[in-house]
């Protein structure tokens, strides 16, 4: 965060000091909501929880270093006192996210200004946010969100990390509703935007995918003009997403396996690790990328952070040679290990159509000539579409030719009934349990586990299926 006094703060965030606060006290670290991350210089904003209320916390996060607490209700500490409740709050949070932003990308900076770039998708996310991290950071400095810290509240605490030092400040963009994106667009407006997708996800929640592009659109309609330097990052291989380069006045650059496209990649191979390696594409350019993030489906990724790289002037080499090195950031996403003999995969974040078929398809690769296992729990929120979908992927379980499925608690029943018909056909041969929960499904799998497999654990998070992969392999199996 940059350096403010207490009193610039309250004038930004509409809130009035109270208790002990010093008008002339500087805040000149992060803000967090959690005291125990408390350090000298950072602002605490205490929250109302299921369990806990932060405001009890705030006197410990002072003690610890913070130079106030932001608060919905007097308390006895130093603190901005903010109207509203928890919403008053997260609002002062958002209009400090947005001057510090505003500051910090301010085209006089030059080239010490920050490059805001926002992500948004129906899958993937998170993954090519923290590829585009990781290759732009050969850049100089930059600070990304931890996991998923996509909404109203982990967004402007993501831009509060940012400070003069900060080259590029890369956030992710989430949505649950209308108007969602666009918010978030308006706390830290971004000059380079990238739609990686419109799929299932949230279904449930919009209706349908053109209710859900219509959501993703609305990062591309916040760009600046194209004269003004926005730059609009679209996937050609999705029409829904390609269609967005008429609701925006930014320049468009498209990227994916289409001919047409602005960055695109030819000569995809996935290797037997289940790494793919491909020829990248900017113009009349080209470099050989070897990915080392597991999955067919991180070509698309990689290729949306290289279209972002070449806009920020990286040279292709330099694009290639990141995007080589980069890794795993954020947990349980497409996560490899090695367990007695046999190979996990904890895929177990998050869970919708497009990502199970991702999911299956890279089983099948890595699982060439050995027996493969799939460990799957529900994909929520999918609407009246749900019972189809699961069906649908439990025929697609069947036809990657595992050999036992692993049907994790009783909204995944749809994926067991997909595999069944099939096997009823006399088109898969394999085996289908089903089990409460993570706990039950880790024994299963161990009962079933052996020397050469290769096992994937996918489902939606509240199914908490990263569980099985810890049970397994601390051999906490009855």
């Amino acid at each position: 965060m940059i350096a403010l006094t207490l009193d610039r703060i309250a004038e930004i965030t509409q809130t009035a000091i109270g208790g002990s606060a010093r008008p002339d006290a500087v805040v000149d670290g992060p803000a967090i909501i959690d005291s125990r991350q408390a350090t000298p210089g950072v602002l605490f904003a205490a929250l109302s929880g299921e369990r806990v209320d932060g405001h009890d916390f705030a006197a410990a996060a002072i003690q610890a270093g913070a130079v106030a607490a932001l608060v919905s209700r007097p308390v006895d500490a130093p603190h901005l006192l903010a109207e509203g409740g928890d919403e008053g709050v997260v609002d002062a949070l958002a209009r400090l996210a947005r001057y510090t932003a505003q500051e910090l990308s301010d085209p006089r900076r030059g080239a010490e200004r920050t490059e805001v770039i926002a992500v948004t998708g129906s899958s993937g996310k998170t993954t090519t946010k923290d590829l585009i991290a990781q290759v732009v950071s050969r850049r100089g400095p930059t600070v990304a969100p931890a996991g998923s810290f996509n909404n109203e509240i982990g967004h402007p605490l993501t831009v509060l990390r940012a400070d003069t030092d900060t080259r590029h400040l890369v956030l992710e963009t989430a949505a649950r509703g209308i108007g969602h994106i666009a918010h978030l667009c308006g706390v830290a407006p971004p000059r380079i935007g990238v739609v990686l997708n419109v799929g299932s996800a949230h279904m449930g929640e919009f209706g349908d995918r053109d209710a859900i592009a219509k959501a993703k659109g609305e990062l591309v309609e916040s760009l600046p003009s194209a004269s003004d330097g926005g730059v609009a990052i679209l996937n050609a291989d999705d029409p829904k997403v390609s269609a967005m380069a008429s609701r925006t006045r930014a320049r468009v650059v498209s990227y994916g396996l289409d001919e047409e496209a602005h960055v695109r990649a030819t000569d995809v191979v996935l290797g037997g690790s289940g790494a793919p390696s491909f020829t990248l594409h900017l113009g009349g350019r080209r470099a050989r990328v070897d990915l080392t993030l597991v999955g067919a489906h991180q070509v698309s990724n990689a290729l949306a952070a290289a279209a972002v790289a070449d806009e920020l002037g990286m040279g292709i080499d330099a694009i290639a040679e990141a995007l080589g090195a980069a890794t795993p950031v954020s947990r349980w996403r497409m996560e490899v290990t090695e367990h007695a003999g046999a190979t996990l995969v904890n895929d177990a974040y998050n869970a919708n159509p497009e990502s199970m078929r991702a999911a299956l398809t890279t089983l099948g690769a890595l699982a060439e000539g050995r027996r493969s296992l799939a460990v799957l729990a529900h994909m929520a929120e999918l609407g009246e579409e749900g019972r189809a979908e699961h069906e649908k992927i439990g025929a697609l379980v069947a036809a990657t030719g595992v050999a036992h499925l692993i049907v994790v608690g009783e909204a995944a029943e749809g994926i067991a009934v997909g595999a069944e018909d099939l096997a009823g056909q006399g088109l898969w041969k394999g085996e289908c349990v089903r089990v409460a929960d993570a706990s039950e499904a880790a024994t299963a799998l161990r009962e079933r586990l052996r020397t050469g497999d290769v096992v994937i654990v996918k489902g939606s998070r509240v199914a908490a299926l990263e569980r099985v992969i810890d049970l397994i392999t601390e051999g906490d199996v009855q």
